[in-house]
């Protein structure tokens, strides 16, 4: 039913995706690529899968769209028809809990809400893990979780102080730092929290906890909305504010090749 014009520029793009498909199968093991509401979905179970899958994807200039339970946002219908979803489902381990220095670390793919249970026996706490919130690490770092508590916003952003992240050109780096104290300057690791997986894939994260005698303290706390229109408005061309602009720059620094296109 299309026209020749509309066949001529529907057919590359499905050619293209076709042969990205043939080069992951080819490339890895037949489980990792699976069909999710007829999305294409890869499932890297480890750092080096995601950051080989994002290199094959740049090589075919093919667009990505990284997910994790797809509580926030169900990767289907039209727009998502020539792009490959990158699960964090299987990077759901909880990699260490280091109890004398007050961090742990977890796969993004973890479910937030089940820490704390397994900090108990340390006698440790984050506070955002007690929150009614069913998704993942990843999707709580992306998309900005936070809490209002008594008249102030306090995200989980505060208590991120590493990740480790594949780029939007297959690279692996781990901005942030375990130490209490580290050099002066801008905490990159940050910018990665309310980023929506545009600036790069999260493998693990890694928490600053407290005691959990200091639960009262956060008795009062309430799970404010994720809002990810607010944030792609800053990524919209008509808006020209100094903030808008600013977050429009870091997208084309960190993503050069679009490979993590705004859907």
């Amino acid at each position: 039913s299309l026209d020749t014009g509309a066949r001529l520029q529907y057919l590359p793009r499905m050619s293209t995706i076709k042969t990205f498909i043939a080069a992951i199968k080819s490339e890895f093991p037949d489980d990792r690529l699976t069909y999710q509401k007829a999305i294409p979905t890869f499932h890297p179970e480890s750092a080096n899968e995601a950051a080989a899958l994002i290199k094959l994807a740049n090589q075919h200039h093919q667009k990505l769209f990284v997910t994790g339970f797809g509580n926030i946002i169900d990767p289907v219908g039209q727009a998502f028809d020539n792009i490959v979803s990158i699960r964090t489902d299987r990077l759901n381990q909880l990699v260490e809990i280091v109890p004398d220095d007050f961090y742990v670390k977890l796969g993004a793919g973890y479910p937030l809400h089940e820490l704390n249970s397994h900090l108990a026996g340390e006698k440790l706490w984050l506070p955002h893990a007690a929150l009614p919130y069913v998704g993942s690490v990843g999707g709580a770092v992306a998309g900005g979780l936070s809490v209002d508590l008594h008249d102030h916003d306090l995200p989980l952003k505060k208590y991120l102080i590493q990740a480790e992240v594949v780029t939007p050109e297959g690279e692996i780096v781990t901005p942030g730092s375990v130490c209490f104290k580290s050099v002066s300057g801008y905490d990159v690791v940050k910018l990665y929290a309310g980023s929506w997986g545009l600036l790069g894939m999260i493998i693990t994260a890694t928490f600053r906890v407290m005691p959990e005698s200091g639960q009262p303290d956060f008795a009062s706390m309430k799970m404010k909305a994720i809002d990810r229109n607010s944030f792609l408005a800053g990524l919209d061309d008509a808006n020209d504010s100094p903030d808008a602009i600013y977050s429009r720059k870091i997208k084309a620094k960190f993503d050069p090749n679009g490979i993590f296109p705004v859907v």
